[in-house]
């Protein structure tokens, strides 16, 4: 198991949160089976940037994004080097720290 701290996010994780993921699962995939609702408005399918998150420490560890992902990363909100599309991103054995950013461009959501 692979450790992923989730930083405090006022909304979807307020105290922040530690959480173990099998490698090979997408980050999405380990906050949504710890009851952190990341929005994935696409369902994961890499048609979206709701699930960005910002890997501040690991982020070596990820493989590297491909070119759809780049392209719909380069959309995103409060876009950093260290940015990736958390149903794209899959943990491998070396731990995380991840920053869910406050706001995305989710067009869908009435309180944006």
């Amino acid at each position: 198991m692979t450790q992923i701290v989730v930083l405090p996010n006022d909304e979807l994780c307020p105290d922040g949160l530690a959480i173990e993921a099998d490698p090979g699962t997408s980050i999405c995939e380990a906050l949504l089976a710890n009851d952190i609702a990341i929005e994935h408005a696409c369902e994961m399918s890499c048609a979206c940037t709701t699930c960005h998150v910002i890997v501040r420490e690991g982020f070596d560890s990820l493989e590297e994004a491909d070119e759809l992902e780049e392209d719909f990363l380069d959309k995103a909100w409060g876009l950093e080097p260290e940015s990736r599309l958390s149903c794209q991103a899959v943990v491998a054995d070396k731990p995380l720290v991840v920053e869910i950013p406050r706001y995305t461009i989710n067009h869908a959501r009435e309180h944006h």
